[in-house]
């Protein structure tokens, strides 16, 4: 049912390394792939299951608004009932969403789509200013999108000065040139520019609906309006939520599930209970769990390139603003026994803030983690050291710093595990656990009120930029008061410079990250993630990517 994610690396690398050639070397048209009809025709025949499933949710969606989702669970649903240019299919290519095809110009800066006939689910055509719209919504400050800046800023033409209100957001550079082309200008050359439209904060917006919304929009099932495979119909907040087919959907016959229910579900056991029982079909698994149901036909590991980490807010305390107490504070986790013992799911200790198996050096095709080597991990005795300079700068003995994290059951003995490796190694550190849920979490991490937060971070596109670029001063998802001068220049060169000189770009990420780490500590990598979880084996077709929803149910189907 899973790719294994070596093969979906090796295919995203050939994406990734298709799109850079086209983007310098003249005028190309692309068209996009021809999606999954042979597992379609092959799955269907015969097949008179019920093509209903029920899965597991960590917490409840925050919003559906694709403009202002900033969490994983709305990225999963507004994933299956939004679909923008493109989206990924079972192999991870980029394959057909909107466009039908794609032209960009010699400079790489202009990029021309060619929409296909389309609805949302109200009946409405789907036209290239639903793009335009959508995107100028990302970057209007009124509106408070947290990765319309982010992400369209420095790449679109224009984004970051409407963003600062310095322009007006018709001068955002993507205008509807008919109903059906949509053309866009870039700042400069992006080599993953394409592979960044499948991030749901590029999904497209029918104006008009959200207009008729107003405050209403996005917040309850029928305030919601979809051009993917799934619609919502039903949301009870704090329980759960379902979509259904969506008969409007341009490639409906595609899909077989009819219906797909969410239960928000925080403890471990009670998800396993539930899966025992038949009321659900999916359920992730902790390390009380796992070894239970190691061999299980329905036990699974899936691997993500998800990085868990300690961010340092150096404004919110003292202690934090001290580089000897952070890298005390990185050194003293022992990592390999967090993931042997406490989580035993298939995740692996983190060696640097890059995850491996993600992307390769352009030119050797190494391991970009190999390629850097190990810039984090556990050493008691350097760990006191650096943890008694600080307290002598300090001129204290003892410290009190709260570390906020999630309150889900895996996520608290997460938290009581970080709190005894602090405590019993470093003199004089009390931690004051702070639990919150999940959605509370995004809102302090997104208002920097936080000392230490236990966050994660998954890829948006295939790229180093995607998790370096996070800490330039004043960056969107900064939040804790980083900066420098030396760390900005750096990501700079290697986005404007160098935009277009692969190997110069790769080596000026890995020495950004050593002065981020090795030098700064401005944050602590903890661990990388994987999922073991129970997965109904008679559910076929589901797979999962990085930069898209955490499973893509398009081509599921219930054998």
């Amino acid at each position: 049912m899973r790719k294994h994610y070596s093969l979906w690396l090796l295919s995203v690398l050939m994406m990734v390394l298709v799109l850079a050639a086209c983007s310098g070397s003249g005028s190309t048209t692309e068209s996009s792939g021809e999606g999954n009809e042979e597992n379609t025709e092959k799955s269907s025949e015969e097949n008179n299951a019920k093509q209903e499933i029920t899965v597991t949710a960590k917490s409840e969606i925050p919003s559906m608004d694709p403009q202002l989702i900033t969490d994983s669970v709305g990225f999963q649903w507004a994933g299956e009932t939004l679909e923008g240019l493109y989206r990924l299919d079972e192999n991870s290519q980029l394959t057909e969403g909107m466009a039908e095809s794609s032209e960009v110009s010699d400079d790489g800066l202009t990029w021309t789509f060619k929409l296909r006939d389309a609805k949302w689910s109200n009946g409405d055509p789907v036209t290239a200013n639903d793009f335009v719209y959508a995107w100028r919504r990302a970057v209007d400050p009124d509106v408070g999108s947290e990765y319309g800046p982010y992400f369209l800023g420095g790449i679109i033409k224009n984004a970051s000065a409407i963003s600062n209100g310095e322009k007006d957001v018709e001068e955002l550079g993507a205008k509807a040139v008919d109903e059906k082309t949509l053309e866009v200008q870039l700042e400069k050359p992006v080599p993953y520019f394409k592979s960044m439209t499948v991030f749901v904060t590029f999904m497209p917006m029918n104006q008009s609906y959200v207009e008729e919304q107003g405050e209403n929009f996005a917040t309850e099932a029928e305030y919601t309006l979809a051009n993917g495979p799934f619609k919502m119909t039903e949301w009870n907040h704090g329980e759960g939520w379902t979509v259904e087919k969506n008969e409007s959907y341009w490639d409906a016959d595609t899909v077989q599930l009819d219906k797909i229910n969410a239960k928000v579900i925080k403890e471990v056991s009670t998800g396993v209970n539930l899966y025992e029982s038949g009321e659900i079909d999916q359920t992730e698994l902790n390390a009380e769990f796992v070894d239970q149901y190691r061999t299980n036909e329905a036990f699974e590991v899936v691997e993500k390139p998800y990085l868990y980490f300690f961010k340092f807010n150096q404004e919110a305390h003292p202690a934090l603003a001290n580089v000897d107490a952070r890298k005390a504070i990185s050194l003293a986790i022992d990592r390999q026994s967090l993931v042997d013992v406490i989580l035993n799911d298939g995740s692996v200790p983190a060696e640097g803030y890059v995850p491996s198996n993600f992307v390769s050096m352009p030119e050797s095709g190494k391991d970009f983690r190999e390629a850097q080597g190990p810039l984090v991990g556990s050493d008691e005795e350097k760990a006191k050291e650096h943890w008694s300079k600080a307290l002598e700068a300090l001129g204290e003995e003892s410290v009190t710093i709260e570390l906020l994290g999630d309150d889900t059951g895996t996520s608290k003995n997460v938290l009581a595990y970080y709190k005894d490796q602090l405590e019993s190694k470093l003199d004089g550190l009390t931690i004051k656990l702070v639990e919150v849920p999940f959605k509370e979490r995004v809102r302090r991490d997104s208002a920097s009120e936080f000392q230490i937060e236990a966050a994660t971070w998954g890829p948006d596109y295939v790229d180093p930029n995607t998790y370096l670029n996070m800490y330039l001063t004043d960056g969107q998802n900064n939040n804790m008061n980083y900066s420098s001068e030396e760390y900005d220049a750096l990501i700079k060169k290697a986005n404007d410079e160098y935009a277009q000189q692969p190997e110069k770009r790769f080596e000026t990420f890995l020495e950004a990250e050593r002065l981020l780490l090795e030098e700064d500590a401005a944050v602590a990598p903890i661990y990388q993630d994987a999922k073991a979880q129970l997965f109904r084996p008679s559910i076929k077709g589901v797979f999962t990517t990085a930069t898209g929803p955490e499973f893509e149910f398009k081509w599921a189907y219930v054998e």
